[in-house]
């Protein structure tokens, strides 16, 4: 479905009749009668767009027009006029309407004001999210995505983050795992008390103890005055250790010994420190592969892993592309000051059939380019970075899988979408777009 739409109408005949138009065109169309009952719909029913007679026989239509935009201000609304009273349409239109139709007028002019107005509706509540998210960045609304795998990682984290668990963030380089370290410290009890996160694999191996631990004076030469550790700074709080996995196996044995008795030793020093910190780690290493390679402490592993999440790649939520290369287009358009509208056709094709390694990290970083570049109110594929605009011969291998593998599902369901979009795991939305960019209508 394209988005729900009410109407309403208190002539039945006119009301049923524009109702099965709009429906032909895949979208939802709710009926009210007059303007009590359309309001109780929109108390419990996702509009987008009210269409609704200027006529009511309980309401003035240009006042039920200021009502729904005060209440709900991401709806829009399209008003109907009787012939011979457009300055009705102009009036309702000042008062919040999106559009008016003449009553009679066909379908060539009803159903693009339609569209229009679901299209404006569905991109203002867009942007209001994407804004929220940017307003909050630290919360689990700031990550952004609708795909199932990304749901489910989200899923988990929030379920582990209101109890003092360890946590194991495993992903891909550019996935996220800072992301979701921070949204579930400050979904904690300990959202008040320092969140200190550190690189193991950009520290020297030489300093990363101290970083860690601290020193007292005179531990080594140069050691003029204590120094205060990652861990003492995080107390009472959380501890994000990404990287874990190039730890050395002493610090390795350390750390293992700060989880198991919250203290720990600093270099120089004769008597324990005692911390109260969370530790949420992170990795891109196969720990258990480490593990039996005596590249990594099999109980520290184990240790670490009381709550795993997987993090899913760019690759594996394809249909969260467009979702986040808009929040990130907001972000630098606003940071250059350029007032640029969105991508052309060619260029969301192109960013969504790409494997990008780098993944969310990537894909942010090309379109920060692309915006920098940009001197018109779109971004164009030639835009992108060159490895962007090649023809790979792994993506077509790979988008011919794809299509055979959605043909299957479409079999299999029957020709029921809603069926086979859960059955790949991809939303509605989704499925529409492979079928129309496969060509399996």
């Amino acid at each position: 479905m394209k988005g729900t739409i009410l109407l309403i109408d208190d002539e039945e005949k006119l009301r049923q009749l524009l109702a099965r138009v709009i429906a032909l065109e895949d979208y939802k169309v709710l009926e009210a009668p007059n303007a009590r009952v359309g309001l109780g719909i929109l108390e419990k029913e996702e509009i987008q767009v009210v269409i609704s007679d200027v006529k009511l026989p309980d309401a003035n239509g240009i006042e039920l027009v200021s009502k729904i935009k005060t209440l709900y201000p991401f709806i829009e609304i399209i008003v109907m006029t009787a012939y011979g009273t457009i300055q009705d349409g102009v009036t309702a239109m000042k008062h919040g309407a999106s559009d008016y139709i003449t009553k009679g007028e066909g379908e060539e002019q009803i159903i693009p004001a339609v569209s229009r107005a679901m299209e404006k509706a569905q991109l203002q509540f867009r942007i209001h999210q994407l804004e929220k998210k940017i307003s909050d960045p630290y919360s689990f609304d700031a990550i952004i995505g609708t795909s199932a795998p990304i749901l489910k990682a989200i899923d988990l984290a929030k379920k582990v983050a209101v109890t003092e668990a360890t946590v194991l963030l495993l992903g891909e380089t550019g996935t996220g795992k800072e992301v979701f370290a921070q949204a579930i410290h400050y979904a904690s009890l300990r959202k008040q008390q320092n969140f200190v996160a550190i690189n193991c694999s950009a520290i020297p191996k030489d300093l990363i103890e101290s970083d860690l631990f601290g020193y007292k004076a005179g531990a080594f030469t140069g050691a003029a005055k204590d120094k205060k550790g990652l861990f003492e700074e995080a107390h009472k709080g959380t501890i994000f250790l990404d990287e874990i996995g190039e730890l050395n196996l002493d610090l390795q044995a350390k750390l293992l010994r700060v989880l198991e008795t919250h203290s720990f030793i600093k270099s120089g020093d004769t008597k324990e420190t005692k911390v109260d910190v969370r530790v949420i780690a992170a990795t891109n290493r196969d720990l258990l592969k480490e593990t039996e390679q005596g590249n990594f402490r099999s109980d520290l592993y184990y240790r670490l892993s009381t709550f795993l999440i997987q993090l899913p790649t760019l690759r594996e939520r394809t249909e969260d592309i467009e979702l986040i290369a808009e929040h990130f287009l907001k972000i630098y358009s606003t940071s250059v000051k350029k007032k640029i509208k969105g991508f052309d056709k060619e260029f969301l094709k192109k960013i969504q059939r790409y494997s990008f390694k780098g993944n969310i990290r990537e894909l942010k970083n090309s379109i920060e380019r692309a915006v920098i570049l940009c001197d018109g109110d779109m971004l164009t594929s030639d835009l992108l970075p060159p490895e962007m605009n090649r023809t790979d011969t792994s993506s077509s291998d790979l988008a011919t899988v794809e299509r055979n593998h959605i043909l299957a599902m479409l079999q299999q369901a029957k020709g029921n979408k809603t069926r086979a979009a859960e059955l790949l795991g991809i939303g509605i939305a989704t499925l529409y777009r492979k079928i129309e960019e496969y060509k399996l209508s």
